[in-house]
């Protein structure tokens, strides 16, 4: 009895029996996507490349001069993904991603690109476990041209917070809370003289449950500074000493939307939020403007009738547009999100975001000048969690010479961090948590 050929096996000069492929995507339901390309845009060379492991998802991009055309399906045993692009030449990009696939890559095992027949590149993936994967394409953003995605998911996913990604609609019922129990006394009635509320008296039943959302990551750097640095690399460092600092308080948890260098849709960040059953959220960037001497603190909140200055209209537009530039499947339009607007003006969540954001201004003063002496408002999509007090940092101006070299010291990250920390602790100490009541997840 013959042996078939291997589908996925690389064939620089040999072309494919077309009864093998034929048949490999009758039985592994071949996807076939051709995207239009643009007149005048000729025949797609491939200009970079790039893969992002991390625990949630791992990230292949491939970045082209004009639109790819590709076909992929999956072997088992073992797992592989195939993946042909159509019209494009084996150049030394495409020959250096089998260099950028590290040991530690929780998906990826071994990724090989090859001249499978003229004009034909396939790529290999071959898989440490059963993934779901998305293979897509991205008109050209910011600083891209056009982008093939390859996003690998786990079948399984184990972590409950990150489930939802099998069902992108649907975040995952909330995460229970282990109950805190404490002997104490009930609160006692509001005391206006007292600007801090001893929080031994207080009746603590459950953990507080504190979201902090590094701004961008993976395909979306955020601001770039004038030397070089990522607002994506500075706020992801400032907000693990956040949580450091948080997690040793008593009674408080803390929940990262990002833990490492890959990208997170602005709702799937709200999602995270809601399905811990988040008591504050808190979004930290490191932006950039217009003029580069631009410099200082800011805290926003969700305005519901426009920005409240040219600034925060132009902020809120560029963090707004990370979407665009990370890089997301699916429609991001949200119909809880749609909503949104309706329920917050049904509840005090507007109220208590800016309550959180004028104690976190007043801490950030001490380390920083401060861009506006007030919260500033604006539309911005990652604080539209409806039942979740919200507020955005800008920790400081990575546009600004000045303020960059700061945000990339160690030291003043810790100052940073400190600053948002006595903020928060300062806010539950006149706004003490109540017996949750919040909206469940959906």
């Amino acid at each position: 009895m013959s042996r078939q050929p291997d589908p996925s096996r690389l064939a620089p000069n040999i072309d494919v029996d077309r009864r093998t492929l034929l048949g490999a995507a009758a039985a592994t339901l071949m996807l076939s996507v051709v995207p239009r390309a643009l007149a005048g845009e000729g025949s797609p060379t491939v200009v970079a490349v790039r893969v992002w492991p991390a625990a949630a998802y791992t990230r292949v991009t491939i970045e082209s001069s004009a639109p790819l055309s590709f076909n992929q399906f999956a072997l088992k045993n073992p797992e592989r993904l195939v993946v042909d692009l159509n019209g494009v030449d084996l150049n030394t990009e495409l020959q250096s991603l089998a260099t950028k696939v590290g040991d530690d890559d929780p998906y990826i095992k071994l990724l090989r690109a090859g001249r499978n027949k003229p004009g034909v590149v396939r790529l290999v993936l071959d898989l440490k476990t059963e993934i779901k994967a998305q293979v897509f394409t991205l008109a050209p953003v910011a600083e891209y041209k056009h982008r093939l995605v390859i996003d690998l998911y786990p079948a399984v996913q184990n972590d409950p917070l990150l489930a939802f990604l099998d069902d992108p609609q649907s975040p995952p019922a909330p995460i229970k809370q282990e109950p805190r129990v404490a002997e104490a006394k009930p609160a006692e009635p509001e005391q206006p003289q007292e600007l801090q509320i001893d929080r031994d008296k207080l009746k603590v039943d459950r953990l507080i449950t504190v979201v902090l959302d590094p701004g961008h990551g993976g395909e979306d750097p955020g601001a770039v500074g004038p030397g070089g640095n990522y607002e994506k690399t500075v706020v992801l460092a400032v907000a693990k000493k956040l949580k450091a600092l948080l997690e040793n308080e008593p009674n408080m948890r803390v929940v990262l939307t990002r833990d490492a260098d890959f990208f997170v849709p602005l709702g799937v960040r709200v999602k995270k939020a809601r399905a811990v059953q988040g008591d504050l959220f808190v979004s930290i960037h490191a932006d950039a403007f217009i003029r580069p001497d631009a410099s200082g603190s800011s805290v926003f909140t969700l305005s519901e009738n426009g920005a409240t200055s040219t600034a925060a209209k132009w902020l809120a537009k560029t963090q707004n547009d990370a979407d665009l530039i990370g890089g997301v499947k699916i429609d991001t339009k949200d119909v809880h999100l749609a909503r949104v607007l309706m329920d917050l003006t049904q509840t005090a969540t507007l109220n208590d975001s800016l309550k959180l954001g004028k104690s976190m201004l007043g801490e950030l003063g001490g380390i920083n000048r401060l861009h506006k002496g007030s919260v500033e408002q604006a539309s911005f999509a990652v604080l539209k969690a409806p039942d979740i007090p919200s507020v955005l940092v800008e920790t400081a101006f990575i546009s600004n010479p000045d303020e960059e070299r700061r945000l990339i010291d160690e030291a003043y990250q810790n100052k940073l961090a400190s600053a948002l920390h006595q903020g928060i602790k300062r806010y539950f100490a006149k706004n003490p948590p109540l017996a949750r009541t919040k909206l469940a997840a959906k």
